[in-house]
């Protein structure tokens, strides 16, 4: 599906750069609708295209974790200070320029932008089921990017027309854009094909973009809607196409593009669609002696102890960790020239900046590092890893949350994750219990952020982090977005 996947971004890229004597139309003339919707989906596949960058330069996993409890990136002496951008995520100090918050906004509206043109090109065409399915996809995608949107942002311009495109257009109110959006999204759902792509818009990414949506509904609309939630995450169960793998890093292997329990993932490939360099962030510098890697990591991010502590000894999960004396591929003790001595990573961090008052071991090899994502010996500095967007266990605990909320029990729904894990089963687990077994199973995933504001925990202190303000709990418009419409200025 990979393979597919990158053949339609590649075909309309190859046909988008040829017979330039060709007419261009805002719309389809009558006469030249395609007979069928193969050349509709050629050009619908790069709505997907601005998926590729929320790893690494679109800026959204660096929002959604570095800015969590669960996660940091502390300066090494000169490495990793970046003008303090990675420390204003960690203490919400953030601004209106900060790198990752300004090229969040872009990436969203870049999909938005490609959705609407097509919508409006093929409007008048006759209404197959074919041309049917693949407007459900377009409008059911465009909704995911709004969810994405007010989540992050909380008010910003709805736009559903190419042609408003060019104009400057006001915010619209979170609470309508949430309407809007689910009310859309439950409108065509129906319309979808059966599917078990993973890469596209399926009925299961669908109920998964819905379900978060009615999960978040108080913090979007002020009305909570678990009910709801816990519906649309019953019709995912009751799908039955979804299941947990048996070991609870199976989802992040290299080749996890057919896993059973991923429903919606990010297609990377090392040499053909990169952008899943986590790796680099995280391992240290001389692990590429570890995984026979072709290039040298760039040791920064790591897990905050408090995070790392949650995780029982036999909690099959802490293998997705790197903590401890450290080896070369070949059982070699593992060195750090620079430091002198043998790789031992430890949990603990000293500071969130690391100056020359700490020492080189401290400096160099502070913090556990993450793994959970395999890293294939011989690894580049991209990975072939799919990142799942919508993941299965995700849906159990999304559930079990909802149940617990109502007042019931999500006792059984927890311990398919913890007994996966290797963890005796708990019972009567509270609010508290169940927020902290989703740090555990979806850490790395970038679900944190959204987990913690719906808790009410997102301003609390934390780690080098002072309590925070609720005007927190969303970025603010970039600057460069108010600097070409005034109009979000307030």
């Amino acid at each position: 599906m990979k393979n597919i996947f990158r053949l339609l971004l590649v075909t309309v890229i190859l046909s988008s750069c040829t017979n330039l004597d060709e007419e261009f139309y805002d719309k389809i003339p009558g006469d030249q609708y395609p007979e069928n919707a193969l050349q509709i989906a050629l050009e619908a596949a790069p709505m997907y295209r601005p998926l590729q960058d929320f790893i690494d330069n679109g800026g959204w996993w660096f929002c959604q974790e570095v800015t969590s409890d669960e996660m940091t990136c502390p300066t090494r002496s000169t490495d990793w200070d970046d003008a303090g951008k990675w420390r204003a995520l960690h203490q919400h100090t953030w601004t209106n320029t900060t790198e990752a918050i300004a090229a969040m906004w872009g990436r969203f509206y870049e999909g938005i932008g490609k959705i609407n043109l097509l919508l409006e090109k093929y409007q008048d065409a006759p209404q197959t089921p074919d041309l049917l399915a693949i407007q459900a996809q377009l409008r059911i995608m465009r909704a995911y990017y709004y969810y994405l949107l007010i989540d992050n942002y909380g008010d910003v311009p709805y736009v559903t027309l190419f042609a408003l495109a060019e104009e400057n257009p006001m915010k619209d109110d979170r609470a309508v854009i949430f309407d809007n959006i689910v009310q859309e999204i439950e409108d065509n759902i129906g319309n979808l094909k059966s599917s078990t792509s993973k890469t596209s818009v399926t009925r299961g990414m669908a109920f998964s973009v819905l379900s978060k949506l009615y999960l978040n509904a108080e913090v979007y609309s002020g009305t909570p809607r678990w009910e709801d939630a816990q519906r649309v995450c019953d019709s995912i169960i009751d799908m039955g196409v979804y299941s947990l793998e048996s070991n609870p890093l199976a989802p992040f292997v290299t080749e996890n593009s057919s896993s059973p329990e991923n429903i919606f993932t990010i297609p990377y490939d090392r040499d053909t669609y990169k952008g899943n360099n986590l790796h680099m962030r995280t391992l240290h510098y001389a692990h590429n002696l570890t995984f026979d890697m072709t290039v040298g990591p760039w040791n920064g991010f790591c897990v905050m102890e408090n995070h790392f502590n949650t995780y029982d000894l036999t909690d099959l999960r802490r293998e997705g960790f790197l903590v401890g004396p450290q080896y070369t591929s070949s059982g070699a003790v593992l060195m750090d020239n620079t430091a002198g001595s043998p790789v031992v990573l430890t949990p603990n961090i000293p500071a969130l900046t690391m100056d020359a008052t700490y020492t080189l071991q401290e400096i160099r090899m502070s913090g556990a590092r993450i793994s959970k994502f395999e890293i294939a010996m011989g690894a580049s500095d991209n990975l072939s890893n799919d990142f799942p967007l919508f993941r299965y266990a995700d849906i159990l605990l999304m559930k079990a949350e909802t149940q617990i909320r109502l007042g019931g029990n999500g006792d059984d729904l927890i311990n398919l994750i913890r007994n996966r894990a290797g963890l005796s089963s708990i019972s009567s687990a509270t609010l508290d219990d169940l927020l902290e077994e989703r740090g555990r199973e979806m850490f790395w995933e970038a679900h944190r952020r959204q987990d913690l504001i719906r808790f009410g925990k997102f301003n609390n202190a934390w780690w080098e982090k002072a309590a925070s303000t609720s005007d927190r709990k969303t970025f603010p418009i970039p600057q460069w977005v108010i600097d070409t419409n005034p109009n979000l200025a307030s």
